[in-house]
């Protein structure tokens, strides 16, 4: 059995998966606080003052629910950032950690947590094998004139340059288009849209395109993060409120909650205010059009893909977005769209729904990786 990993800053998330099929899942959220452990449909208060705790909490859960660590096979974790070098799935060894290490100034707010959920476990078990999996690693194919700034060399060389993020989710929907269609598409436009927005052009299986940059910051407006934002409004927000100031704007209170009030889509459509309706239209109008230059990238459109939880369960956000995207012959199937049926398209390029699998992936790269099979 393979046991994936998904470290929070206060939050660890863990699943177990024998082959392809899910047994158990659960998750201890605000770490060091008020800690409480999620298995299933039940949630307790717990002690977790550390990541450490939390994977020992999880794995005795795992335990009295019928599933021992001893049947653990190996581990996988989702990390955030792997740099220039991590390019694709490895096995964690010291080398692997380091250079995960040395790419904490480009993910401060994630790679460290990815980091104390492998050493921990490493603790817990030393002789686990354990893989990371990366989410810039899928957007290493894309051209470089795609990926670098047009800053100074010197300043590219601090590794200032687009990584794109979000790359499990995409490399699993590419990886089961097969399966849905028949066949892979040459061009299709994958949406991952949820708190965290982007797009992605994936020509021949591979990502040519992504919207994301050097952090998850840039591209689609999203829960509360800005987006796409012009370099200068950046230093005049760091001019007013400080650097540390600007980022909390600009990571923690734009996007749909600067501009809405809340980072919840869903709560944005119930709250039926002027100032909700424009943070949606605000939402859909920027994916629209950053739509427009990833099929640029592509030189074309064969399928439209969404997932993430606005894509899989917004019926008016995936309407409006197709509405959009008339001009490349996507007809929507109104019946289909408000049923959240897989195949949404009438007539034109395929229009699908494929839920995000990350964990999935994970499980199934792991074993992959050391040889296990699925």
């Amino acid at each position: 059995m393979i046991f994936v990993v998904n470290a929070g800053s206060s939050s660890l998330k863990v699943a177990l998966f024998d082959g392809a099929a899910l047994c158990a899942s659960g998750a201890v959220t605000e770490i060091g606080a008020s800690a409480a452990l999620t298995l299933g449909a039940a949630t307790r208060p717990v002690s977790a003052p550390d990541h450490e705790a939390a994977l020992a909490l999880l794995i005795a859960a795992f335990a009295d629910a019928g599933f021992p660590f001893e049947g653990v096979t190996a581990a996988g974790h989702r990390v955030v950032h792997g740099g220039r070098r991590l390019m694709g799935t490895v096995r964690i060894t010291p080398a692997a950690l380091a250079e995960i290490e040395a790419a904490v100034p480009l993910a401060p707010l994630h790679n460290p947590h990815n980091l104390s959920a492998i050493r921990a476990l490493a603790r817990l078990a030393p002789d686990l094998p354990q893989v990371a999996c990366f989410d810039t690693a899928f957007h290493a194919t894309n051209p470089e004139v795609a990926l670098r700034f047009a800053l100074p060399a010197s300043e590219e060389a601090r590794g200032l340059r687009r990584y794109g993020f979000h790359g499990i989710s995409y490399e699993s929907l590419a990886g089961r288009l097969p399966g849905i269609l028949g066949r892979l598409p040459e061009r299709v436009l994958a949406l991952h849209l949820g708190n965290g927005a982007s797009l992605c052009a994936i020509a021949g299986g591979r990502s040519v395109a992504t919207t994301m940059g050097y952090s998850p910051l840039d591209g689609l407006t999203m829960g509360s993060r800005t987006g796409a934002i012009d370099g200068n409004a950046v230093l005049r927000l760091a001019e007013i409120h400080g650097i540390d100031g600007a980022a909390r704007i600009l990571n923690r209170e734009s996007g749909l909650k600067g501009l809405g009030g809340q980072s919840d889509m869903r709560a944005l459509r119930a709250a039926g205010t002027p100032e909700a309706a424009f943070a949606i239209a605000h939402f859909a109008y920027w994916a629209v059009r950053h739509a427009g230059s990833m099929i640029a990238a592509m030189g074309g459109l064969d399928c439209l893909a969404f997932t993430g939880g606005i894509g899989e369960h917004d019926q008016a956000m995936r309407a409006e977005i197709c509405a959009g995207l008339a001009y490349m012959g996507v007809r929507l199937d109104d019946a289909a769209n408000r049923a959240d049926r897989p195949r949404l398209e009438a007539g034109g390029p395929p229009v699908l729904i494929v839920p995000a699998e990350e964990e999935a992936h994970i499980a199934r790269a792991t074993a992959g990786m050391l040889g296990l099979g699925t």
